[in-house]
Protein backbone atom coordinates (compact mmCIF):
# COMPACT_ATOMS: atom_id res chain seq x y z
CA UNK A 1 0.00 0.00 0.00
CA UNK A 2 1.82 3.31 -1.04
CA UNK A 3 1.89 6.43 0.75
CA UNK A 4 -0.05 8.40 -1.46
CA UNK A 5 0.45 12.04 0.03
CA UNK A 6 3.64 11.35 0.85
CA UNK A 7 4.44 10.90 -2.84
CA UNK A 8 2.63 14.09 -3.85
CA UNK A 9 4.40 16.39 -0.82
CA UNK A 10 7.68 15.22 -2.53
CA UNK A 11 6.53 16.17 -6.01
CA UNK A 12 5.13 19.57 -4.79
CA UNK A 13 7.28 20.78 -2.02
CA UNK A 14 10.87 19.29 -2.83
CA UNK A 15 10.86 19.18 -6.96
CA UNK A 16 10.46 15.37 -7.39
CA UNK A 17 9.88 13.87 -10.47
CA UNK A 18 8.45 10.94 -11.69
CA UNK A 19 11.73 9.48 -12.23
CA UNK A 20 11.90 9.81 -8.18
CA UNK A 21 9.10 8.67 -7.15
CA UNK A 22 7.22 7.10 -9.86
CA UNK A 23 4.15 7.67 -12.03
CA UNK A 24 1.74 10.16 -11.13
CA UNK A 25 -1.06 8.54 -12.74
CA UNK A 26 -1.27 4.94 -12.18
CA UNK A 27 -3.65 2.44 -13.19
CA UNK A 28 -2.25 -0.57 -10.97
CA UNK A 29 -5.97 -1.48 -9.31
CA UNK A 30 -4.39 -1.21 -5.98
CA UNK A 31 -6.46 0.50 -2.64
CA UNK A 32 -4.36 2.68 -0.71
CA UNK A 33 -5.81 4.54 2.69
CA UNK A 34 -5.75 8.10 2.88
CA UNK A 35 -7.30 8.71 6.86
CA UNK A 36 -9.29 7.03 8.57
CA UNK A 37 -12.12 6.08 6.58
CA UNK A 38 -10.95 7.03 3.53
CA UNK A 39 -9.11 5.60 0.77
CA UNK A 40 -8.49 5.09 -3.01
CA UNK A 41 -7.83 2.75 -5.66
CA UNK A 42 -5.73 3.38 -8.50
CA UNK A 43 -6.94 2.89 -11.61
CA UNK A 44 -8.10 4.26 -15.63
CA UNK A 45 -10.00 6.62 -13.43
CA UNK A 46 -9.90 6.15 -9.50
CA UNK A 47 -12.84 5.66 -7.03
CA UNK A 48 -12.33 7.34 -3.80
CA UNK A 49 -14.26 5.98 -0.70
CA UNK A 50 -15.53 6.88 2.62
CA UNK A 51 -16.66 4.57 5.44
CA UNK A 52 -20.07 5.42 6.74
CA UNK A 53 -22.33 3.87 9.82
CA UNK A 54 -24.38 2.52 7.14
CA UNK A 55 -21.89 1.18 4.17
CA UNK A 56 -19.68 2.73 2.09
CA UNK A 57 -19.42 5.84 -0.28
CA UNK A 58 -18.18 5.49 -3.55
CA UNK A 59 -17.05 8.36 -6.26
CA UNK A 60 -16.62 6.91 -9.69
CA UNK A 61 -16.80 3.06 -10.68
CA UNK A 62 -13.88 3.51 -13.05
CA UNK A 63 -14.26 1.79 -16.57
CA UNK A 64 -16.10 -1.11 -18.01
CA UNK A 65 -12.63 -3.58 -18.06
CA UNK A 66 -11.46 -2.24 -14.39
CA UNK A 67 -14.77 -2.11 -12.29
CA UNK A 68 -13.99 -5.84 -11.25
CA UNK A 69 -11.21 -5.23 -10.07
CA UNK A 70 -11.79 -2.15 -8.44
CA UNK A 71 -14.38 -4.18 -6.66
CA UNK A 72 -12.07 -6.67 -5.38
CA UNK A 73 -9.88 -4.19 -4.25
CA UNK A 74 -12.34 -2.45 -2.05
CA UNK A 75 -13.52 -6.15 -0.88
CA UNK A 76 -9.70 -6.71 0.21
CA UNK A 77 -10.10 -3.98 2.50
CA UNK A 78 -13.90 -3.41 3.61
CA UNK A 79 -16.96 -6.11 3.16
CA UNK A 80 -19.45 -3.11 3.93
CA UNK A 81 -21.90 -2.98 1.44
CA UNK A 82 -22.24 -0.44 -0.92
CA UNK A 83 -24.40 2.38 0.24
CA UNK A 84 -24.01 4.87 -2.58
CA UNK A 85 -22.09 5.63 -5.70
CA UNK A 86 -21.75 9.63 -6.45
CA UNK A 87 -20.85 10.13 -10.11
CA UNK A 88 -18.44 12.87 -10.86
CA UNK A 89 -19.55 13.20 -13.92
CA UNK A 90 -20.71 10.54 -17.15
CA UNK A 91 -17.41 9.94 -18.78
CA UNK A 92 -16.90 6.80 -19.25
CA UNK A 93 -13.90 6.27 -17.53
CA UNK A 94 -15.86 7.30 -14.26
CA UNK A 95 -19.46 5.20 -15.12
CA UNK A 96 -18.39 2.28 -17.00
CA UNK A 97 -17.24 0.42 -13.69
CA UNK A 98 -20.80 0.60 -12.13
CA UNK A 99 -22.25 -2.56 -12.93
CA UNK A 100 -19.45 -4.39 -11.12
CA UNK A 101 -20.85 -2.56 -8.26
CA UNK A 102 -24.07 -3.82 -9.11
CA UNK A 103 -23.53 -7.02 -9.42
CA UNK A 104 -21.24 -7.56 -6.32
CA UNK A 105 -24.29 -6.24 -4.20
CA UNK A 106 -26.73 -8.57 -6.03
CA UNK A 107 -24.31 -11.74 -5.34
CA UNK A 108 -24.31 -10.82 -1.65
CA UNK A 109 -28.09 -10.58 -1.41
CA UNK A 110 -27.60 -6.20 -0.58
CA UNK A 111 -29.55 -3.50 -1.41
CA UNK A 112 -28.50 -1.88 -4.95
CA UNK A 113 -26.55 0.80 -4.20
CA UNK A 114 -28.31 4.34 -5.30
CA UNK A 115 -26.55 6.44 -8.00
CA UNK A 116 -26.22 9.76 -7.57
CA UNK A 117 -25.22 12.44 -10.63
CA UNK A 118 -25.88 15.51 -11.87
CA UNK A 119 -29.10 16.17 -14.61
CA UNK A 120 -27.04 16.64 -17.50
CA UNK A 121 -25.29 12.47 -16.76
CA UNK A 122 -28.49 10.93 -18.12
CA UNK A 123 -28.54 13.61 -21.52
CA UNK A 124 -24.63 12.81 -22.20
CA UNK A 125 -25.80 8.71 -21.81
CA UNK A 126 -28.64 10.09 -24.58
CA UNK A 127 -25.73 11.50 -26.92
CA UNK A 128 -23.26 8.57 -26.22
CA UNK A 129 -25.78 5.98 -26.96
CA UNK A 130 -26.52 8.44 -30.27
CA UNK A 131 -23.03 8.66 -31.50
CA UNK A 132 -21.20 5.12 -30.15
CA UNK A 133 -20.00 4.94 -33.58
CA UNK A 134 -17.95 8.11 -33.53
CA UNK A 135 -17.09 7.99 -29.69
CA UNK A 136 -15.58 4.39 -30.53
CA UNK A 137 -13.45 5.70 -33.64
CA UNK A 138 -12.00 8.54 -31.64
CA UNK A 139 -11.46 6.83 -28.41
CA UNK A 140 -9.16 4.25 -30.07
CA UNK A 141 -7.38 6.90 -31.89
CA UNK A 142 -6.86 9.03 -28.09
CA UNK A 143 -6.26 6.04 -25.61
CA UNK A 144 -5.05 3.57 -28.29
CA UNK A 145 -2.15 3.15 -26.52
CA UNK A 146 -3.79 1.91 -23.59
CA UNK A 147 -6.02 -0.79 -25.39
CA UNK A 148 -2.37 -2.06 -26.27
CA UNK A 149 -0.92 -2.37 -22.84
CA UNK A 150 -4.25 -4.07 -21.54
CA UNK A 151 -5.75 -0.93 -20.28
CA UNK A 152 -9.53 -0.40 -22.95
CA UNK A 153 -11.49 2.08 -22.44
CA UNK A 154 -14.54 -0.12 -23.81
CA UNK A 155 -15.80 -3.50 -22.99
CA UNK A 156 -17.57 -4.94 -26.40
CA UNK A 157 -18.80 -3.30 -29.27
CA UNK A 158 -20.68 0.02 -27.88
CA UNK A 159 -19.43 2.97 -26.00
CA UNK A 160 -21.21 3.22 -23.39
CA UNK A 161 -21.86 0.03 -21.38
CA UNK A 162 -25.25 -1.38 -20.41
CA UNK A 163 -24.42 -1.78 -16.81
CA UNK A 164 -23.65 1.78 -16.48
CA UNK A 165 -26.77 2.89 -14.60
CA UNK A 166 -28.48 6.45 -14.67
CA UNK A 167 -28.29 8.35 -11.76
CA UNK A 168 -31.32 7.47 -9.28
CA UNK A 169 -30.92 10.91 -7.46
CA UNK A 170 -30.28 14.14 -9.76
CA UNK A 171 -30.07 17.95 -8.62
CA UNK A 172 -29.30 21.11 -10.71
CA UNK A 173 -26.65 23.09 -8.63
CA UNK A 174 -26.15 21.49 -5.10
CA UNK A 175 -27.22 18.78 -3.04
CA UNK A 176 -26.68 17.87 0.64
CA UNK A 177 -26.78 14.63 1.52
CA UNK A 178 -26.29 12.16 5.16
CA UNK A 179 -24.92 9.06 3.75
CA UNK A 180 -25.36 6.70 6.88
CA UNK A 181 -24.15 9.48 9.33
CA UNK A 182 -21.71 11.00 6.78
CA UNK A 183 -22.46 14.69 5.39
CA UNK A 184 -21.75 14.92 1.58
CA UNK A 185 -22.38 18.40 -0.08
CA UNK A 186 -22.43 17.96 -4.06
CA UNK A 187 -21.80 20.95 -6.18
CA UNK A 188 -22.30 21.60 -9.66
CA UNK A 189 -20.16 23.48 -12.24
CA UNK A 190 -19.17 22.85 -15.52
CA UNK A 191 -15.79 22.34 -16.45
CA UNK A 192 -14.44 19.20 -18.29
CA UNK A 193 -17.97 18.57 -18.69
CA UNK A 194 -21.46 20.17 -18.21
CA UNK A 195 -22.25 17.47 -15.81
CA UNK A 196 -19.65 17.76 -13.32
CA UNK A 197 -19.87 17.29 -9.57
CA UNK A 198 -17.37 18.04 -7.15
CA UNK A 199 -17.96 17.20 -3.30
CA UNK A 200 -16.81 18.77 0.34
CA UNK A 201 -16.95 16.16 2.85
CA UNK A 202 -17.14 18.14 5.98
CA UNK A 203 -16.47 15.96 8.75
CA UNK A 204 -12.61 14.83 6.57
CA UNK A 205 -12.31 18.46 5.51
CA UNK A 206 -12.11 16.57 1.72
CA UNK A 207 -12.66 17.70 -1.55
CA UNK A 208 -13.35 15.17 -4.18
CA UNK A 209 -12.69 17.13 -7.57
CA UNK A 210 -13.29 14.37 -10.26
CA UNK A 211 -11.90 15.91 -13.38
CA UNK A 212 -11.01 19.58 -12.25
CA UNK A 213 -7.73 18.65 -11.31
CA UNK A 214 -5.74 15.54 -13.43
CA UNK A 215 -2.04 16.20 -12.77
CA UNK A 216 -1.50 18.22 -15.90
CA UNK A 217 -2.64 20.55 -17.91
CA UNK A 218 -6.50 20.38 -17.96
CA UNK A 219 -8.29 18.71 -20.40
CA UNK A 220 -10.01 21.92 -21.35
CA UNK A 221 -9.51 21.86 -25.49
CA UNK A 222 -9.86 18.30 -26.24
CA UNK A 223 -9.85 18.83 -30.67
CA UNK A 224 -12.23 15.70 -30.42
CA UNK A 225 -14.53 16.01 -27.83
CA UNK A 226 -17.49 18.00 -26.97
CA UNK A 227 -17.09 21.77 -25.59
CA UNK A 228 -15.51 22.69 -22.48
CA UNK A 229 -15.95 25.56 -19.96
CA UNK A 230 -12.72 27.20 -19.21
CA UNK A 231 -14.52 30.12 -17.63
CA UNK A 232 -16.40 27.93 -15.33
CA UNK A 233 -13.61 25.81 -14.92
CA UNK A 234 -11.35 28.27 -13.05
CA UNK A 235 -14.48 29.41 -11.38
CA UNK A 236 -14.74 26.39 -9.81
CA UNK A 237 -10.59 26.13 -8.80
CA UNK A 238 -11.26 29.26 -6.66
CA UNK A 239 -13.98 27.74 -4.99
CA UNK A 240 -12.43 24.74 -3.61
CA UNK A 241 -9.43 26.62 -2.83
CA UNK A 242 -11.64 29.03 -0.57
CA UNK A 243 -13.07 26.17 0.78
CA UNK A 244 -9.98 24.99 3.24
CA UNK A 245 -10.11 21.51 2.53
CA UNK A 246 -7.34 19.57 3.96
CA UNK A 247 -7.25 16.68 1.84
CA UNK A 248 -7.52 17.04 -1.77
CA UNK A 249 -9.21 13.61 -4.15
CA UNK A 250 -8.94 14.05 -7.71
CA UNK A 251 -9.82 10.68 -10.00
CA UNK A 252 -6.41 10.79 -11.64
CA UNK A 253 -3.37 11.13 -9.94
CA UNK A 254 -1.89 11.47 -6.57
CA UNK A 255 -4.20 13.12 -3.33
CA UNK A 256 -3.23 16.08 -1.67
CA UNK A 257 -2.86 17.40 1.66
CA UNK A 258 -2.56 20.11 3.58
CA UNK A 259 -4.63 23.33 2.88
CA UNK A 260 -1.56 25.73 2.04
CA UNK A 261 -0.68 23.31 -0.55
CA UNK A 262 -3.68 22.49 -1.48
CA UNK A 263 -4.46 26.17 -2.22
CA UNK A 264 -1.52 27.20 -4.31
CA UNK A 265 -2.22 24.45 -6.76
CA UNK A 266 -5.59 24.85 -7.15
CA UNK A 267 -4.83 28.69 -7.67
CA UNK A 268 -2.35 28.15 -10.44
CA UNK A 269 -4.82 26.10 -12.25
CA UNK A 270 -7.62 28.53 -12.30
CA UNK A 271 -4.82 31.69 -12.98
CA UNK A 272 -3.32 29.50 -16.42
CA UNK A 273 -7.03 28.97 -17.76
CA UNK A 274 -7.85 32.54 -17.03
CA UNK A 275 -5.05 33.72 -18.71
CA UNK A 276 -5.93 31.73 -21.95
CA UNK A 277 -9.15 33.17 -21.42
CA UNK A 278 -8.66 36.63 -21.10
CA UNK A 279 -5.69 36.88 -23.82
CA UNK A 280 -7.98 35.09 -26.39
CA UNK A 281 -11.16 36.86 -25.83
CA UNK A 282 -8.77 40.36 -25.83
CA UNK A 283 -7.40 39.12 -29.15
CA UNK A 284 -11.73 38.09 -30.80
CA UNK A 285 -12.21 41.90 -30.04
CA UNK A 286 -9.79 43.37 -31.83
CA UNK A 287 -10.84 41.30 -34.85
CA UNK A 288 -7.68 38.69 -35.03
CA UNK A 289 -8.15 35.53 -36.95
CA UNK A 290 -8.03 32.12 -35.10
CA UNK A 291 -4.88 30.99 -36.87
CA UNK A 292 -3.44 34.55 -35.41
CA UNK A 293 -4.02 33.41 -32.31
CA UNK A 294 -3.26 30.21 -31.96
CA UNK A 295 0.26 31.52 -33.05
CA UNK A 296 0.58 34.45 -30.80
CA UNK A 297 -0.64 33.43 -27.26
CA UNK A 298 1.62 31.58 -25.38
CA UNK A 299 1.93 30.69 -21.77
CA UNK A 300 4.22 31.12 -19.50
CA UNK A 301 6.99 27.99 -19.99
CA UNK A 302 8.12 28.34 -16.01
CA UNK A 303 4.04 27.87 -15.65
CA UNK A 304 3.84 24.57 -17.83
CA UNK A 305 7.12 22.97 -16.34
CA UNK A 306 5.12 22.68 -13.45
CA UNK A 307 4.40 19.12 -12.23
CA UNK A 308 0.22 19.43 -12.36
CA UNK A 309 0.05 21.77 -15.14
CA UNK A 310 2.44 20.48 -18.04
CA UNK A 311 0.70 20.13 -21.24
CA UNK A 312 1.02 15.88 -21.30
CA UNK A 313 -2.89 15.38 -22.19
CA UNK A 314 -4.25 18.39 -23.30
CA UNK A 315 -2.39 21.43 -24.20
CA UNK A 316 -3.30 25.47 -24.66
CA UNK A 317 -3.63 25.37 -28.22
CA UNK A 318 -6.29 23.37 -28.13
CA UNK A 319 -7.85 25.32 -25.06
CA UNK A 320 -7.36 28.50 -27.11
CA UNK A 321 -9.66 26.96 -30.05
CA UNK A 322 -12.52 25.66 -27.51
CA UNK A 323 -12.67 29.54 -26.02
CA UNK A 324 -12.90 30.41 -29.90
CA UNK A 325 -15.56 28.03 -30.66
CA UNK A 326 -17.20 28.81 -27.18
CA UNK A 327 -17.50 32.85 -28.00
CA UNK A 328 -17.05 32.80 -31.48
CA UNK A 329 -18.65 29.76 -33.06
CA UNK A 330 -16.68 27.85 -36.17
CA UNK A 331 -16.03 30.60 -38.45
CA UNK A 332 -12.15 31.06 -38.08
CA UNK A 333 -12.22 34.46 -39.65
CA UNK A 334 -10.43 33.11 -43.33
CA UNK A 335 -13.31 33.71 -45.56
CA UNK A 336 -12.09 30.88 -47.61
CA UNK A 337 -12.79 28.39 -45.24
CA UNK A 338 -16.51 29.67 -45.01
CA UNK A 339 -17.82 27.43 -47.72
CA UNK A 340 -14.04 25.74 -48.72
CA UNK A 341 -13.97 23.76 -51.51
CA UNK A 342 -13.39 19.53 -51.21
CA UNK A 343 -10.30 19.26 -50.23
CA UNK A 344 -9.39 16.42 -52.59
CA UNK A 345 -9.99 19.29 -55.19
CA UNK A 346 -8.11 21.81 -53.62
CA UNK A 347 -4.77 19.39 -53.49
CA UNK A 348 -5.12 18.52 -56.91
CA UNK A 349 -4.96 21.91 -57.96
CA UNK A 350 -1.60 23.04 -55.58
CA UNK A 351 -0.40 19.65 -56.80
CA UNK A 352 -0.73 20.68 -60.24
CA UNK A 353 0.46 24.25 -60.08
CA UNK A 354 4.06 22.31 -57.75
CA UNK A 355 4.65 20.26 -60.85
CA UNK A 356 2.71 16.78 -59.26
CA UNK A 357 1.89 15.36 -55.85
CA UNK A 358 5.05 14.14 -55.20
CA UNK A 359 6.66 17.58 -55.20
CA UNK A 360 4.42 18.32 -52.62
CA UNK A 361 5.44 15.83 -50.08
CA UNK A 362 9.26 15.42 -50.87
CA UNK A 363 8.78 19.56 -50.28
CA UNK A 364 7.35 18.71 -47.08
CA UNK A 365 9.79 15.96 -46.59
CA UNK A 366 12.60 18.19 -46.78
CA UNK A 367 10.97 20.72 -44.64
CA UNK A 368 9.95 18.48 -41.57
CA UNK A 369 12.74 19.43 -39.22
CA UNK A 370 12.69 22.82 -39.90
CA UNK A 371 8.94 23.01 -39.99
CA UNK A 372 7.48 20.51 -39.00
CA UNK A 373 3.60 22.27 -39.19
CA UNK A 374 3.69 23.24 -42.59
CA UNK A 375 5.22 19.54 -43.58
CA UNK A 376 1.98 18.14 -42.46
CA UNK A 377 0.16 20.95 -44.66
CA UNK A 378 2.26 19.77 -47.36
CA UNK A 379 1.99 16.12 -47.32
CA UNK A 380 -1.05 15.99 -46.60
CA UNK A 381 -2.58 17.99 -49.57
CA UNK A 382 0.09 15.54 -51.56
CA UNK A 383 -2.01 12.12 -50.68
CA UNK A 384 -5.48 13.95 -50.86
CA UNK A 385 -4.45 14.19 -54.13
CA UNK A 386 -3.37 10.84 -55.51
CA UNK A 387 -4.89 8.68 -52.25
CA UNK A 388 -3.27 5.71 -54.06
CA UNK A 389 0.08 6.59 -54.27
CA UNK A 390 2.20 4.49 -51.90
CA UNK A 391 5.10 6.35 -52.42
CA UNK A 392 3.72 9.43 -50.83
CA UNK A 393 1.98 7.52 -48.11
CA UNK A 394 5.64 6.06 -47.19
CA UNK A 395 6.25 9.92 -46.94
CA UNK A 396 3.57 11.11 -45.31
CA UNK A 397 3.84 7.78 -42.80
CA UNK A 398 7.28 9.34 -42.09
CA UNK A 399 6.51 13.07 -41.37
CA UNK A 400 3.94 12.09 -38.62
CA UNK A 401 5.93 9.69 -37.19
CA UNK A 402 8.23 12.50 -36.90
CA UNK A 403 6.05 15.04 -35.63
CA UNK A 404 3.91 12.51 -33.22
CA UNK A 405 7.90 12.58 -31.44
CA UNK A 406 8.04 16.23 -30.79
CA UNK A 407 4.46 16.29 -29.32
CA UNK A 408 3.61 16.28 -25.76
CA UNK A 409 -0.05 15.88 -25.39
CA UNK A 410 -1.22 12.68 -25.56
CA UNK A 411 -3.82 14.44 -28.02
CA UNK A 412 -1.38 15.28 -30.42
CA UNK A 413 0.45 12.05 -30.17
CA UNK A 414 -2.29 10.16 -30.93
CA UNK A 415 -3.45 12.07 -33.80
CA UNK A 416 -0.54 12.44 -35.40
CA UNK A 417 0.49 8.95 -34.93
CA UNK A 418 -3.19 7.97 -36.21
CA UNK A 419 -2.51 9.68 -39.32
CA UNK A 420 0.77 7.35 -39.81
CA UNK A 421 -0.95 4.28 -38.71
CA UNK A 422 -3.85 5.18 -41.72
CA UNK A 423 -0.66 5.53 -44.07
CA UNK A 424 1.08 2.52 -43.26
CA UNK A 425 -2.40 0.44 -43.53
CA UNK A 426 -2.43 1.85 -47.09
CA UNK A 427 0.85 1.00 -47.61
CA UNK A 428 0.20 -2.51 -46.49
CA UNK A 429 -3.27 -3.28 -48.31
CA UNK A 430 -1.75 -2.12 -51.61
CA UNK A 431 1.05 -5.11 -50.85
CA UNK A 432 -1.55 -7.52 -50.26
Amino acid sequence: MANLLELSTKIIDEGKSTEDVGPINRINHELSSIADGVAVVEAFSHCVLFETGDGLLAFDTSGPQGGGRVVEAIRGWKKDRFNTLVYTHGHVDHVGGCGAFMANADSNGEPRPQVVGHENVARRFDRYNWTSGYNMVINRRQFGQFSRRGYALNDGDGFLPDSAARPDLIYSNRLDLNIGGLAVELRHARGETDDHTWAWIPKHKAICAGDFFIWCFPNAGNPQKVQRYPVEWAAAMRDMAAQGAELFLPAHGLPIEGKTRIQSVLIDVAEALEFLVKNTVDAMNQGARLNEIVHEVKMDPALLAKPYLQPIYDEPEFIIRNIWRLYGGWYDGNPANLKPAEDSLLARELASLAGGALKLAERGQALVSDDPRLACHLVELAVQAQPENKALHAIRVEIYQHRRGLETSLMAKGIFGSAANESLERIDAEKD
